[in-house]
């Protein structure tokens, strides 16, 4: 980056002598201008300069708040038009603030185990694998008590409009009750107005189950959200009913990725791969109708050889078309969960190092944390889908067709050939 110039002006220069804050109020005049100055050099040019070296506009800021050594800044991140822009300003800080975390996280768990029984020299011998160094019993007690709070605060914080919605679950194995017992972690994920990915909350519970699932989708809108079009799940009956409860009206999709593993798991190993290459035509469709059609014109080629596994096609594929309704260019991000799988896998590879939770709290402290850190992470990356012309498809139905599209996806199940 090129040299900066930070300049203050006398009421800044006055907050920072006399004030309460001063050493906030001079770290965060300096990098707002910072990122200002990161988005001049990305575009070419200065606010309201003409330049032939002009790569683009700049499009307003988001306000985030960061968390430092010295206090808490409120931060003024520019956006460009294209959603391009992404600072260098966060990564290093982040990166250290996010190890920080985690290895709080980390800490407070293998702990925690030595309290269950687990041999202290394994885990000092894990500690200072993970972390370089071991930790006295205080330390993991301050510890974990900052660390609840971070975590806490991120899990409560305010939400807003998120027209895309996304939910799966992942199975921790948590001592309860003197055994060890699969517990599960359910998580969700929205995309913002602005097409930025977000994880809006999770919930560590028992079981999955509808109730539990409620639970958690009634605590999002508590923390404000709202306006969801479209929910993408697999096929769990409680999660469906839960989504279908929480948030009337909207298309419910049926993952296409689960959905064609479940059509697969229901065909003999000698037609595997023509039904594989079916689902991939049908599924592959631009429409609904087309979809069906697809399904009509080859499904009896199948139906003899694999009849259960074409009524399960049948009885699903309704629900697993639903996002062509929407314009062309959502269709390969919502059409699965994949995105979601990801982040899981994510946590997945950090989490085994613990392999058994102590308690269900060590469980959310941990999956929190690292839920926590692939958040920061994607509220800095660069858009993940533009949100435009989903917002002009929406406003040019009219609401007759659209309570049509919501309420059809409610239960329908295709005709046989």
């Amino acid at each position: 980056m090129t040299q900066i110039q930070v300049s203050f002006d006398e009421e800044t220069l006055r907050e920072v002598l006399l004030g309460d804050r001063g050493a906030e109020v001079l770290l965060e005049k300096v990098m707002n201008q910072v990122l200002q100055a990161e988005m001049t050099e990305h575009l070419g040019a200065k606010p309201g300069e003409q330049t032939d070296d002009r790569r683009g506009y700049r499009n307003g800021s988001y306000e985030r708040q960061l968390t430092t050594r010295v206090g808490q800044l409120t931060l003024e991140v520019p956006r460009d038009r294209e959603g391009t822009f992404r600072t260098e300003l966060f990564e290093r800080y982040q990166h250290a603030q996010k190890s920080l975390r985690v290895e709080k996280a980390l800490v407070t768990a293998l702990m925690q185990m030595v309290i269950q029984g687990v041999s202290t020299r394994r885990v000092k011998k894990i500690t200072t694998e993970l972390c370089g160094r071991e930790f006295s019993r205080q330390t993991v007690s301050n510890l974990t008590e900052r660390l609840d709070e971070q975590v806490e605060a991120w899990a409560e914080r305010s939400l807003g409009e998120y027209p895309f919605l996304l939910a799966d679950a992942m199975q921790l194995k948590v001592r309860r009750q003197g055994a060890v017992r699969s517990t599960t972690a359910m998580i969700v994920v929205g995309i913002s107005e602005e097409g930025y990915r977000e994880i809006l909350g999770f919930k560590i519970a028992l079981r999955e189950t509808g109730e539990s699932w409620k639970e958690l989708f009634e605590s999002l809108k508590e923390r404000g959200l709202q306006g969801v079009d479209l929910a993408v799940s697999d096929a769990h009956e409680g999660l469906e009913t839960a989504l279908r409860t929480c948030f009337p009206g909207c298309i419910w999709n049926r993952c296409q990725a689960h959905f064609q593993r479940n059509v697969l798991d229901k065909t003999p190993s000698d037609c595997h791969d023509q039904m594989k290459a079916f689902l991939d035509r049908v599924l592959e469709a631009e429409s609904q109708q087309e979809a069906l059609e697809r399904f009509e014109e080859e499904a009896d080629t199948l139906r003899e050889e694999a009849p259960d596994a074409v009524e399960t096609l049948q009885d699903g594929l309704f629900d697993a078309t639903a996002v062509l309704a929407l314009p062309e260019k959502y269709h390969r991000w919502l059409r699965t969960t994949n995105m979601l799988e990801r982040l899981i896998q994510e946590v997945r590879r950090r989490e085994k190092v613990i392999r058994i939770f102590p308690s269900k709290d060590s469980a959310w402290r941990l999956v929190g944390a690292l839920l926590a850190e692939k958040h920061e992470e994607w509220s800095t990356s660069r858009r993940y889908l533009k949100t435009d012309e989903f917002y002009e498809w929406l406003d040019g139905q009219s609401e007759p067709e659209a309570k049509d599209i919501h309420s059809e996806s409610t239960n329908h199940t295709l005709q046989p050939a």
